[in-house]
């Protein structure tokens, strides 16, 4: 080794760190091989002769030379096909340097092969297995990755940036304090939404699994964690593609030189279908427009046909078409009726447009992504410079933005705003560990959680604009109040929104764009959903890998299916019972639960070290910080934002509808179900486990991470065995490296502690202090 590579190894060694389950504190792999020396194990493609007999004693001890070489292999082993283990370069400066010796190595066969590997002394090797001598054949067909950074980017900020941030945050803003609202936002941002997002995509990416497979690793005893979120998701997948079918409905519907609700048609409308054009030609003449007829004015003096049309009830034709025409909504949930052909057709197509996207997973829906989730912002872009110039904007606005300080000493008013971030930024419901489990290794999740979150809000308060310069255009047309236009939800995008365009010049064409944009906001969350079902589905059978189209279809077929009971004549109550509790407690239980399990059993610290083996090492405060919020700050939010929710929990309720009680009780099972999923399969854990052990020693067992937990597809080897046992080690002499053959798959708790026929019973697995044995290493 030249000089320059001794000083190279010299000033960028990796020192050895207990907490880290990479131990890489410094830089990236890809980006510092010269940090490394390859050291090759002398194992010759079909050379049995120079293996040993026996694969169950371990094979030679490859001791490293200083110049990095094991087992007195050179270039012709290289070439021969041998297994290279790449040890840190300071490996010289930690051991002697011994005499090169050749050792026979085992033959390859279908039993697990150990190899010991000594002087790798800070803790960390990296194993590079020739995949024609020794590979490990697992049969599984790869996850795949995104094809580009941006892929990824806008995938998440898709995810985040839905229907929420235009049709609920400015009714937020309207109601709890205007602009000052966006200083409880921001606050709750910081401490709630932030923290468990960047927490969500290091974890994913970190194991490069789904949510379900992910807690199977990191914490036995509660991998129905990952499973409650998938049930979530999957429940929030069935109705969320009807809110995408209603704006292709409208979509349809614009593509005509006059909008269909612009006036009360008599096909859908009711006597109190209050049609504007019709009022403004009956004022035209001096009328008094009633129940939808035009009376003049001495018959309307002389039966009071005046003062009853100041106290009749109006609705606008845009809420009478959404409710009647679109909808067929019945009088109640227990009123099924029959299914919406219209409705139907528009399900079916958006689940033909979910399909298409995902039937290749990321690397289909990562390209989709570049349109669905930049053309919301053109839109939104378009319409803001529209609405201001609308007479009455400026009123609107102002009613927006106009602070009422008062507000921030309301509980309300932080609780709205620590619910919203949460629910804006979707943690806890798997889509943020399933899309970054498809990132790169070395990907910075870090700046990527602070670009989403910003811009969410960003997003937020800007379409806060655009919705209430356009409110303010249609409260100054209608001569009544703002807040007598302000509406939330569904009423702001299917019934405010629709009465407002009939009044622009070339309404169809506003028409077609908002819901456009509607579609688009839709996807992108509809996407994240249903990637955490079938990226859950093929973790767990990995095979299916292969046929991937065929399981996206499947969950597809499921989706349209499921989701055909909201299409019903009571299919809106059904929604709105769904929405209220399918994603509310139970998300906020997982989400306690997901910081205790990280921050707290696993360490919040040795979290951080796994983080920085990927986007490379932080200050100390940068380390002080997320350990601290994670630790106490986070949590203490999720407690209050559930404690907030609990107190102000009311019976689900739509418009003036209540809810019947057996209604209630089905949202509650609904939303209980991930609850009660978790606690199922961590008693079901507890009881699989050896029966020898009392039940502390097992829930303390399987609240450590298995021995399969690491950084997936990365070549990093874990030698420390802290994170399974006792006791600490500073550096390993002798860890045992499964190299050949394809070794079984080993339940967390199994018991391996027999000897195995020559009084050894550490050959392949290492004792943890419990009496019961881990695999150290499965690749």
């Amino acid at each position: 080794m030249d000089k320059k590579s001794k000083k190279k190894s010299k000033t960028k060694s990796l020192k050895s760190n207990k907490e880290s389950s990479t131990k890489l504190d410094v830089d990236l792999w890809e980006q510092n091989e010269d940090r490394f020396t390859s050291c090759e194990f002398n194992v010759e493609r079909g050379n049995p002769s120079k293996l040993p007999p026996s694969s169950k004693a371990p094979a030679a001890t490859a001791t490293t030379t200083a110049a990095g070489v094991v087992g007195g292999a050179g270039a012709g082993a290289a070439a021969a096909g041998g297994a290279s283990v790449v040890c840190p370069g300071n490996a010289n400066a930690m051991i002697a340097t011994p005499p090169v010796k050749h050792v026979a190595a085992p033959q390859l066969t279908t039993t697990p092969t150990a190899i010991s590997i000594a002087g790798c002394a800070s803790g960390t090797a990296l194993v590079t297995l020739d995949a024609d001598a020794v590979a490990v054949e697992t049969g599984d067909p790869e996850r795949g990755n995104w094809t580009g950074r941006f892929d990824f980017l806008l995938s998440l900020l898709g995810y985040s940036v839905g229907l929420g941030n235009v049709w609920r945050f400015p009714y937020l803003c309207y109601n709890n304090g205007g602009g000052a609202f966006l200083i409880p936002f921001t606050i709750m941002l910081i401490i709630a939404g932030l923290p468990l997002m960047f927490m969500e995509l290091s974890f994913g990416q970190y194991a490069a699994l789904g949510p379900v497979a992910i807690y199977r690793r990191f914490c036995p005893l509660f991998r129905g964690l990952g499973t409650g979120m998938v049930i979530v998701s999957a429940i929030v997948m069935l109705y969320y593609n009807l809110i995408i079918a209603w704006t292709i409905f409208y979509m349809f519907a614009s593509f005509r030189t006059q909008l269909p609700w612009q006036n009360c048609e008599p096909e859908w409308s009711t006597q109190h279908c209050f049609s504007y054009v019709a009022a403004d030609q009956c004022d035209a003449i001096n009328g008094t427009y009633y129940l939808r007829q035009c009376y003049n004015s001495t018959y309307a003096e002389a039966n009071n046909i005046t003062g009853l049309a100041l106290h009749a009830l109006k609705r606008p034709p845009a809420e009478e078409y959404f409710n009647n025409f679109v909808l067929g909504l019945s009088a109640g949930i227990e009123e099924t009726g029959s299914i919406k052909i219209s409705l139907a057709a528009c399900l079916l197509i958006a689940w033909a447009i979910v399909f298409l996207c995902l039937c290749k997973g990321v690397q289909s829906s990562g390209k989709v992504v570049y349109f669905t989730a930049l053309f919301p912002y053109v839109v939104l872009v378009i319409l803001f410079f529209r609405g201001v110039t609308l007479p009455g904007a400026s009123t609107g606005i102002l009613f927006y933005l106009t602070p009422d300080w008062k507000q921030l000493a309301n509980a309300q008013v932080w609780g709205d705003a620590a619910v919203q971030i949460f629910f804006a930024l979707s943690p806890a419901w798997g889509g943020l560990i399933t899309l970054s489990s498809y990132n790169k290794f070395s990907n910075n999740c870090y700046k990527d959680a602070l670009i989403v979150a910003f811009c969410n809000i960003a997003t937020s308060f800007f379409a806060g604009l655009v919705i209430f310069s356009i409110i303010g255009f249609l409260a100054h047309e209608l001569d009544v109040e703002v807040k007598k236009v302000v509406d939330q939800g569904a009423g702001l995008a299917f019934i405010v929104y629709p009465e407002v365009v009939t009044r622009l010049p070339i309404s169809p064409v506003w028409s077609v764009l908002f819901f456009v944009m509607l579609l688009t906001l839709g996807l992108d969350s509809q996407f994240a959903l249903m990637e955490t079902v079938t990226t859950a589905i093929l973790d767990k059978f990995p095979n299916l890998r292969q046929y991937k189209t065929w399981v996206v279809l499947f969950v597809a077929i499921f989706g349209y299916t499921g989701g055909l009971g909201f299409t019903t004549n009571s299919g809106m109550y059904w929604l709105q019972l769904m929405d209220k509790y399918a994603a509310n407690w139970s998300v906020l239980l997982i989400a306690i639960l997901e910081c205790w399990l990280i921050a707290w059993i696993y360490g919040s610290q040795r979290f951080l070290n796994d983080i920085q083996g990927m986007i490379g090492k932080r200050s100390r405060l940068w380390n002080f910080f997320w350990g601290f919020m994670w630790r106490y700050i986070t949590p203490a939010t999720l407690l209050f934002i559930l404690f907030f929710n609990w107190v102000e929990y009311k019976p689900a309720q739509y418009g003036h509808y209540i809810y019947p009680l057996w209604a209630d009780i089905v949202g509650w099972i609904v939303g209980l179900l991930p609850v009660l999923i978790i606690i199922a399969v961590g008693m079901q854990q507890v009881y699989k486990a050896p029966s020898h052990l009392g039940v502390k020693e097992r829930i303390r067992h399987l609240m450590q991470p298995t021995a399969e937990w690491g950084p997936a597809g990365r070549p990093c080897v874990n030698l420390h065995a802290e994170r399974y046992q006792s006791q600490n080690y500073d550096g390993v002499t002798n860890t045992q490296i499964l190299i050949s053959g394809a070794p079984a798959e080993v339940m967390p708790y199994e018991d391996n502690s027999q000897d195995n026929g020559n009084g050894s019973a550490n050959d392949n697995c290492i004792s943890n202090g419990n009496g019961y044995r881990d695999e150290v290493l499965q690749l």
